[in-house]
């Protein structure tokens, strides 16, 4: 069994900071692709950033400059350091990642509960 668990959301104030983490527990062999998805009220889940194992990074474009990406592969944990906030950036966030368990040797994508992070104007 893997479980994913997000942390760190809250409400800030635009302009502020938060840090979410994300760690993963379970029967894990190896994980590949992380990432960051958050879904604004009323709108559809939408990608925010992706880290692969070698730690190439990627971002939606609302988001570059502002949010990094990083991970910490012998805690199995990825992180979303965002910064300069935005009333645009409130959103249930959530981690996705591609895991491959001890048997079978398969990857699977698994996802986190989500966390709310709330920007207040």
């Amino acid at each position: 069994q893997v479980q994913l668990v997000e942390s760190g959301g809250g409400l800030v104030q635009a302009g502020g900071s938060l840090r979410l983490s994300c760690a993963a527990s379970g029967s894990i062999r190896s994980i590949n692709a992380m990432g960051w998805y958050r879904q604004p009220p009323g709108k559809q889940r939408e990608l925010v950033a992706t880290i692969t194992s070698g730690g190439i990074t990627n971002y939606v474009d609302s988001v570059k400059g502002r949010f990094t990406i990083s991970r910490d592969n012998a805690k199995n944990m990825v992180y979303l350091q965002m910064n300069s906030l935005k009333r645009e950036d409130t959103a249930v966030y959530y981690c996705d990642a591609e895991i491959v368990g001890h048997w079978p040797r398969v990857p699977y994508h698994y996802w986190g509960q989500g966390t709310q992070v709330t920007v207040s104007s």
